[in-house]
């Protein structure tokens, strides 16, 4: 089965976690993001997220079911934040759950990796002396 989500809204790791839980698992692995408070030796004050949402969901479905694909896992979960996040808040999670472990770690690196690549959402990173755009995608 397969989440995806893109919201506003806080993301709850432990839900995130329970929805990808299956008797057949027996590894789950997570990604969390965190913004943290320095890049590059700068002082962060805050990120901001927008995303094309539309075409964002059809790339995270499509990451999703790339790693269903590739690899023998029961579960995908793909969820990120949009708006105004402060240091500590979460704005991406990733679940996998599978019958073994590499495959639940490897498919979540591919997930992650391929989401910052691929997915059209904009990352602005703002400092204390200004703000620049990251992460660009098409």
């Amino acid at each position: 089965m397969i989440e995806i989500k893109i919201s506003s809204e806080p993301l709850n790791i432990s839900s995130c976690i329970d929805w990808v839980m299956s008797p057949e698992a027996g590894g789950i692995d997570v990604f969390i993001g965190a913004v943290r408070n320095m890049t590059k030796g700068k002082q962060v004050v805050r990120l901001e997220f927008e995303a094309y949402e539309a075409m964002a969901l059809k790339e995270m479905e499509k990451i999703a079911k790339d790693v269903c694909a590739k690899w023998p896992v029961h579960n995908v979960l793909i969820h990120h934040r949009s708006g105004v996040l402060s240091i500590g808040d979460i704005p991406v999670v990733i679940v996998v759950s599978a019958a073994h472990r590499a495959a639940a770690f490897d498919a979540c690196r591919y997930a992650i990796d391929t989401l910052k690549e691929t997915v059209p959402i904009w990352k602005k990173e703002v400092f204390e002396d200004g703000e620049q755009w990251v992460a660009a995608h098409p």
